[in-house]
């Protein structure tokens, strides 16, 4: 994959900011497209233990999964952001792998080293992904991690397939309960401003999603532009269809019904400063929806929790596993 240079970020951040990067103010979460790997033996799930040291899964109607799979232990499994990748969770995944963990992280299909087969974006195929990576690796007693929305398809998933593998829930940024505006959600984000957002990636997806960058971040905090550029690199890494798709799946989306299913422990960590997912709007809902849930509210904290405030944001979701 091209990377940009720290001139063309702040160029490109610069240009959105007066058009998509303003546009996009409360939506629900956050690509040139490189070539896509290939796994010549993609596993199946018939590979059982072999996946252990793979590097793909193949879902149901053929779409290759990138994952990574560290350490031992309980498992934790990491489901990132719209138009990121699984290398978003690389200091959790390093420092909970030290603290005797195993953890599994993948690419959504479309996103990052995932296949993009153009397909398959709703939240339903999306939940039956995350299942195919916790059957076909025969993982039990496992901590879902999701970031925006992953937190999504965690919760699709509780409600399509239940907890048999499932001991706790970190939801973080989250886009449950839901996010557009309906007529029994007036308070929800006009639909416009979705339809905006997609019409401004159709335009001009770099200065689109590089231009989201400092939403994510947070304007008033210290990132480097060293990880501007990282976080630019994955937005730009993701399928423009696959961008697109999940951009209109989580507009469409109505995570009301599949809340009751969370019947594990469940923990939400959500920034009082998110642009992108206001917490009145998702995180204290959530909160309020799932019973015995526990909200940890980040003073000041942006969208981007699991980088802006990764130490804080480790050590809390490794507290919680140890509780």
């Amino acid at each position: 994959m091209d990377t940009i240079t720290r001139r063309q970020i702040l160029s490109s951040s610069a240009a959105a900011a007066a058009g998509v990067g303003t546009v996009i103010a409360g939506f629900g979460c956050a690509g040139a497209q490189p070539p896509e790997p290939r796994s010549a033996a993609a596993p199946t799930a018939s590979a059982g233990a072999a996946l252990r040291g793979g590097s793909f899964i193949r879902t149901r109607d053929g779409a290759e999964l990138f994952h990574l799979d560290w350490g031992t232990g309980a498992p934790v499994v990491f489901l990132h952001a719209w138009a990121l990748n699984t290398e978003i969770w690389g200091y959790q995944m390093n420092e909970l792998v030290e603290h005797g963990l195993r953890c599994v992280g993948y690419d959504r299909r479309g996103h990052g080293r995932s296949s993009a087969p153009g397909r398959g974006y709703d939240f339903d195929t999306l939940a039956d992904d995350l299942a195919a990576v916790l059957d076909q690796l025969d993982l039990r007693g496992v901590t879902l991690v999701g970031h925006s929305m992953g937190g999504g398809e965690i919760a699709r998933y509780l409600s399509r397939h239940g907890t048999r593998r499932i001991a706790r829930v970190v939801l973080t940024s989250a886009i449950t309960p839901l996010v557009a505006k309906r007529p029994d959600y007036p308070e929800g984000t006009d639909r416009r401003v979705y339809e905006a957002i997609i019409a401004g990636l159709k335009k001009d997806r770099p200065a689109a999603l590089t231009g989201g960058v400092a939403l994510f971040t947070g304007a008033h905090r210290d990132v480097s532009a060293a990880t501007s550029q990282w976080l630019a690199n994955q937005f730009l890494s993701a399928s423009p269809r696959a961008v697109i798709e999940c951009m209109r799946a989580i507009a469409d989306a109505d995570f009301r019904p599949d809340l009751p299913a969370f019947t594990v422990p469940t923990l939400i960590i959500h920034g009082d400063a998110d642009q992108l997912n206001p917490i009145d709007k998702t995180g204290r809902r959530t909160a309020q929806a799932i019973r015995g849930a526990e909200l940890k509210i980040y003073e000041g904290g942006p969208h981007g929790l699991v980088v802006t405030d990764k130490e804080r944001f480790t050590q809390d979701v490794l507290a919680y596993l140890r509780s």
